[in-house]
């Protein structure tokens, strides 16, 4: 991307009293800062709307939220950026986009929302500067249906000696119960023990982005690589069998054919676990609204419980849910420094004072990653709280949000055409796994 010019701004009649949050001109008028911010989630425009019409009744300083198209961000950021009415508030897709945009990133180490970040590590970082704030952490992991699990523990002619999903920790034994699961299809009640694998384009992100993180994530550990670094410019995709064993499992043990997933959608997928068709399905904890919205949903609150996304990598069983975020909060460093500290006051009140912190857990729906929430004021549906939960078990890692780091959409969209013809046999796996590295390579260079 060519780097936008700076837009300098000159004011005829007047100096800025830095550190305040309006402007004073030597004319005796003041400009009152304006917070413009570019929401990345049309799913909560009008809630991020209501947020800011209180934020102005209750500090006279005014947030103007637009929102940008599904999968147009960086195009829309990208024009509005060169305009007079570029945002002071954006958000950045981890260390990716900090590089596409350090020269409109301004170091918020000394902000109070950063002070109140929960865990540090998580903030996109380059030295001692501090350039991007995660505002919420989501999770995802292999949800399943404890009163069907239960049910399965429960057959007097089960094959396999587990009792309890707290026994299965590692691929081998998800592999196992999975297998007799389906050979007790009948009893349990169920068509398949997974849901319909979605594999239809532009429905396929779950598992050309949110699968792929786990191969990627163990290949970068393994190889102790520097995600900041060019390091990641290339992947040998050396854990690709490790991914098969996982898919494979999805395509053999489901609802479907493997063979007609490419007619599948989420939307299905969810539908099946809602109504008792299966056991298990992949997706996050943004999810429980999809279960809890299909008409005639069987699966009960306290039942909807999260397994680690296994995959036969060693080690795994101090492994966790896949948890991060794909967005950061930013500030624009052309803005005047009245209104950056505008933006850092809005966000700041829109994590600490009760009125943001209801609109955050009730109606955004998000963890925040703050520690200004109380227990009784973090999100309440279910996988929200497997999501805490797994991630305060003793000696078990969360697999950190890698997939920030793949090279571009064309790439994630090849793979899932290739996962496609895979899953219906027109496509060996030796050929996607080489594609896989190929394609990271000359999108990566195509990138720079």
């Amino acid at each position: 991307m060519k780097k936008l010019n700076k837009i300098a701004s000159v004011l005829a009649c007047g100096m800025m009293l830095a550190g305040t949050a309006g402007l004073f001109t030597s004319c005796g008028a003041k400009k009152a800062a304006t917070v413009r911010f570019l929401n990345f989630k049309p799913e909560v425009t009008e809630q991020y709307k209501t947020l800011a019409a209180e934020y102005e009744k209750a500090t006279g300083v005014k947030v103007i939220v637009e929102t940008a198209a599904n999968n147009s961000y960086e195009q829309t950021l990208m024009s509005k950026m060169a305009t007079k009415e570029a945002p002071t508030l954006f958000q950045i897709n981890g260390p990716k986009g900090y590089a596409r945009w350090k020269d409109y990133c301004a170091d918020l180490k000394n902000t109070e929302l950063y002070k109140h970040l929960s865990d540090k590590s998580i903030a996109v970082s380059v030295g001692d500067g501090v350039y991007g704030i995660p505002y919420a952490i989501e999770g995802y992991g292999i949800i399943y249906n404890k009163a069907l699990t239960d049910k399965y523990f429960a057959l007097a002619e089960k094959a396999t000696s587990y009792t309890s999903m707290d026994e299965i920790n590692n691929f081998a034994k998800l592999k196992e119960i999975v297998a007799d699961m389906q050979k007790n299809a009948e009893k349990l009640g169920i068509k398949g023990v997974f849901a319909s694998t979605s594999l239809k384009a532009g429905e396929d992100w779950r598992w050309q982005t949110h699968l792929a993180n786990l191969p990627v994530y163990y290949e970068f550990k393994t190889n102790n690589t520097d995600l900041a670094s060019d390091a990641t410019n290339k992947i040998d995709f050396s854990f690709g069998d490790q991914f098969r064993n996982i898919l494979d499992l999805y395509l053999d043990y489901s609802v479907v054919d493997r063979k007609t997933v490419g007619t599948k959608t989420v939307v299905d997928s969810m539908s099946e676990f809602a109504l008792e068709n299966c056991v298990m399905v992949q997706n996050g904890n943004w999810a429980w609204g999809q279960i809890a919205g299909v008409q005639g949903n069987k699966v009960l609150p306290e039942n909807v419980k999260y397994l680690p996304i296994y995959t036969g990598a060693a080690g795994e069983e101090s492994q966790g849910l896949c948890v991060g975020t794909e967005n950061f909060f930013s500030v624009n460093s052309t803005a005047s420094e009245a209104d950056q500290k505008a933006a850092a006051d809005f966000v700041y009140w829109m994590f600490s004072s009760d009125i943001g912190k209801n609109y955050v857990t009730n109606e955004f729906h998000f963890i925040a990653p703050f520690d200004t929430f109380s227990e009784t004021e973090r999100p309440t549906d279910p996988l929200a709280k497997e999501v805490i939960a797994w991630t305060s078990k003793p000696g078990i890692n969360s697999v950190p949000w890698n997939f920030t780091l793949f090279p571009s959409q064309k790439f994630k969209d090849d793979f899932g055409a290739s996962l496609l013809r895979y899953a219906q046999g027109s496509k060996e796996w030796s050929a996607v796994a080489s594609e896989v590295a190929s394609s990271w390579a000359k999108e990566s260079a195509a990138a720079q």
